[in-house]
């Protein structure tokens, strides 16, 4: 049999018609219970759900309640392992969901938190705001710092001997700095002590397709999947992937958090992988058009685009190492201040002024006052957050329209 491409699997991978009455895509399984067959039935399943012994040879984990486990989320499951070559994956109601669990399992009071700079806003505020208050260190590093400089920053910090987990969102929210993920695993192997250090990746703009951050040396891979991987604007989802071991643990976290996606959720997401490719694609080649017909506008100052990485910088030998596409982000640093920008983004008329990204529709908005509103005023203004900047999530309209559009709306920008 040949080994299937991971877009061709998407279409049946998981699923067994004969089990649905022959129905050629999964149902909605809208239930919250599942009936046992008999009182022992239920026994083994629970005990192999709560771990109480080794699953038995060809022995599935059987359907026991929704908040534990449903066919839409496992055959999602299943399914989203196959573009990162993960063993497993577990699938949350929110991208903020996965990153909380995930850092609320795996993070005790006093061990250190290594993470890099900038991330997403709501991200940025659980690491600094709230996990201090759990007794947990953190520290931060800059795109543009060498491993030398972090690994003295962590031994300066006194607490060497408790980093438990690296934390990396590459590329950047919002500025497309990209961090070495080799870096990220040599420094967490050099301070892992009892326990090995993990290194966990947000890999949310690159969706699963632009980069693997596990074949870079990372344990977990983190995603809002209302992004990329939903692709319509209509879901709100999250996912964790990594080793088999490590998603059993975050699961049961899942599980007592309560924080699971619904059958509905997964339908939404099985619908949407299949054409996950495609519109990746598409997003990419509109990108990279974009960025061609703009990059020299009298109004644009400069674009944060991985296409315009400039050869033999570092920033460009990550990318050559860890990225097969550029893209669908751009950043448009704008002449001007905050009033330019919000000429801009209100004069759009094809591009939507919202947030999010990943989309089939294009999508615009202000990080500094959005998305990144909750971010430090000297973080924003150290890591480039600044109030000329928008935010340009390209989908897959006609590129002679986007382009016409982003034109429009630079040109009617008022010195």
């Amino acid at each position: 049999m040949r080994n299937l491409s991971p877009e061709s699997l998407m279409m049946s991978y998981g699923f067994k018609p004969a089990l649905s009455e022959g129905a050629i895509k999964p149902p909605i399984f809208q239930t919250s219970t599942f009936v046992f067959e008999s009182a022992e039935e239920g026994k083994a399943f629970f005990e192999n759900a709560y771990g109480l012994r080794e699953k038995e040879e060809n022995e599935e984990l059987g359907l026991i309640y929704s908040r534990l486990n449903n066919p839409d989320l496992e055959i999602l499951e299943n399914r989203l392992t196959l573009w990162d070559q993960a063993e497993d994956a577990a699938v949350f109601e929110s991208g903020m969901s996965a990153i909380t669990t995930v850092l609320l399992h795996f993070l005790s009071p006093g061990d250190l938190l290594l993470h890099s700079n900038p991330i997403y806003g709501g991200t940025d505020h659980f690491v600094k705001h709230v996990l201090p208050k759990f007794g947990i260190n953190v520290l931060g590093f800059d795109p543009d710092q060498s491993q030398t400089e972090i690994e003295k920053m962590i031994i300066e910090s006194g607490c060497a001997d408790k980093l438990k987990m690296v934390y990396v969102e590459t590329p950047a929210n919002p500025t497309n700095h990209l961090i070495d993920l080799e870096m990220c695993r040599s420094i967490a192997d050099k301070f892992s002590s009892k326990e090995k250090a993990l290194v966990a990746v947000d890999n949310t703009y690159m969706g699963p397709l632009w980069q693997h951050p596990l074949k870079h040396g990372a344990d977990l891979v983190l995603y809002s999947a209302t992004k990329y991987i939903g692709g319509h604007s209509d879901v709100i989802a999250g996912a964790c992937l990594g080793s088999k071991d490590l998603i059993t643990e975050v699961k049961g976290m899942r599980t007592f958090l309560g924080n699971m996606a619904g059958p509905w959720t997964g339908w939404l997401l099985l619908r949407s992988l299949e054409t996950l490719k495609v519109r990746m694609e598409k997003q990419a080649e509109n990108a990279a058009k974009v960025h061609e017909a703009i990059n020299n506008h009298s109004k644009v100052k400069t674009i944060h685009y991985l296409g315009a990485l400039k050869p033999g910088t570092s920033q460009y030998k990550i990318y050559e190492k860890q990225y097969t596409s550029a893209g669908a982000m751009l950043s448009i640093i704008l002449e001007g201040g905050e009033k330019e920008a919000f000429q801009f983004l209100n004069n759009l008329k094809l591009i939507k002024l919202a947030v999010s990204l990943g989309s089939t529709e294009s999508l615009a908005q202000h990080p500094a006052s959005m998305t990144h509103a909750g971010v430090d005023i000297e973080e924003k203004a150290k890591y480039g957050i600044s109030n000329n900047l928008v935010r340009l999530s390209v989908g897959v309209e006609n590129a002679k329209d986007l382009v016409w559009d982003i034109e429009q709306a630079l040109d009617s920008i008022k010195d």
